[in-house]
Parts: C-alpha cells; sequence; structure tokens
C-alpha cells in the first residue's frame, strides 16, 4: 500500500506530472504562426497602425496563450482557466468568420479585398485569418478536455469586443478625415455610412458574437474528450488548454 501524503506535502511530490509533449508541440508551432504573421505585417506596414487592428490584437492574445499553454503542458503543470482559453479561442474565432464571410466577400458590402495579396503580404494574410483560427479549432476539439465553459462566460467574453467597438470609434472622431485607415474597417466607418448605421451593424455582429459564444459553451458541454486517456492530468471536466 502507498501511504497518504503528509499534510502540507505538494501533490506533485507524490504524484508526478504528466507532460503532454504533442500538445505543447502544436501549441508552441502554431503560436509561432501567429508571431510571424504579426511580424510580417508590422514590418511591411505600418508597425504603430497594425496594433489597432482586431487581428493583430487577437492573434497576439491567441499566441500569449497557447505558450503559456505550451510551457505548461510540456512540464505537466495544471490547465490554463478555461475562462481565458475558451475567450481567446472565441477572438480568433471571430477574426477568421468576419474576414471571410465579410472582409474578404465581394458580395458583403464591407470588402476590403481590394488589389490580391501577393509575397510575405499573403504569407501574413494567411496565417492571421487562417492558419490561427484553424489552428486554435482543432487545439480545442482535439487537445482540450470538455465541460470547463460556463454560460456566463458568454456576456463576459463581449466585453473585449465591445471596448474595441468603442476604441474603433473614438479614435476615428478623434483623427483627422483625411487621416489613413481612420477606421480600421468599413463596417466601423462612421465618415461612410453614419453613426445610426454603423450602430445597427454593431449590434448585428453582436449578437452574432453572443450566438456563437453561447454555441461554443454548449458545444463543449456535449463534445466527447478525444484526448487519449493516458494524457490526462486533471480532475474530471476540468477544461482549458493544458
Amino acid at each position: 500500500m502507498i501511504a497518504p501524503s503528509s499534510p502540507g506535502v505538494p501533490a506533485a511530490a507524490v504524484v508526478p506530472p504528466h507532460r503532454r509533449p504533442y500538445a505543447a508541440v502544436f501549441r508552441a508551432l502554431l503560436c509561432a504562426a501567429a508571431v510571424t504573421g504579426i511580424v510580417i505585417d508590422m514590418a511591411l506596414g505600418d508597425p504603430l497602425r497594425a496594433p489597432v487592428y482586431f487581428t493583430i490584437q487577437s492573434n497576439a492574445l491567441l499566441a500569449l496563450v497557447l505558450g503559456w499553454s505550451a510551457q505548461r503542458a510540456w512540464t505537466g503543470r495544471p490547465a490554463l482557466s478555461p475562462r481565458l482559453t475558451g475567450g481567446a479561442f472565441l477572438f480568433i474565432a471571430i477574426t477568421g468568420l468576419v474576414y471571410h464571410l465579410i472582409l474578404a466577400n465581394d458580395s458583403s458590402g464591407f470588402s476590403m479585398t481590394g488589389d490580391a495579396l501577393t509575397g510575405p503580404r499573403a504569407v501574413s494574410n494567411q496565417l492571421l485569418h487562417t492558419v490561427t483560427p484553424l489552428g486554435a479549432a482543432l487545439d480545442w476539439f482535439l487537445l482540450t478536455a470538455p465541460g470547463g465553459l460556463r454560460f456566463r462566460y458568454a456576456a463576459q467574453w463581449l466585453l473585449y469586443p465591445a471596448a474595441y467597438l468603442a476604441f474603433a470609434l473614438i479614435r476615428g472622431a478623434l483623427l483627422a478625415p483625411t487621416a489613413e485607415a481612420r477606421y480600421p474597417y468599413p463596417f466601423l466607418d462612421v465618415a461612410a455610412h453614419g453613426y445610426a448605421s454603423t450602430a445597427t451593424t454593431a449590434l448585428v455582429l453582436g449578437l452574432a458574437f453572443y450566438a456563437l459564444a453561447l454555441g461554443l459553451v454548449a458545444l463543449d458541454r456535449v463534445r466527447p474528450d478525444l484526448r487519449r486517456r493516458e494524457n490526462r492530468i486533471s480532475r474530471e471536466r476540468a477544461g482549458g488548454l493544458k
């Protein structure tokens, strides 16, 4: 029989940490993809204006969360909070969906396609709008324990997009009308559409984001745990990127 641990003795001293090297490597690579896309975008454009875009912000947040999660998975430490990892996944999902359904869609009325991107710009565009959202989805479905999300998180997550909306509108109002990229996205361009139309569009998008967040939580409650059984290092129904 194994003697019970003495009071005050850390659990890691009794049960060795269970490392997850495959999850760590995948997350490190995805983190590198996000960082590479951000660096290319900033190097080819205005490095001071790039952080204004939701795309850059959401990819930067994802890179931080993935890097942290990769370190914890490599060393066998407990998962990050599902509130944090779920939020990072939601924001990068919004980035990918808005880009492909609205900004890269000529029929949406808010297209930003313009001239076709080539070379490093095309690489950065695909990394930030396609690779990281799809990679985050794979990580969440295949490498993350289910059951950690709560429905109250959905409203909490929307505080960031709401704050971003306020920031974009206030920034645009303070900049000169001739300023380049005064409003970061066409659907936020008050000068072109007016405040009433912009507010309506923002409300529709906000409701769509809330529905997406609720759907993410609902799916988290019913999806199976697809991780290998020997890689389980957390208590039942604990979630998050490990």
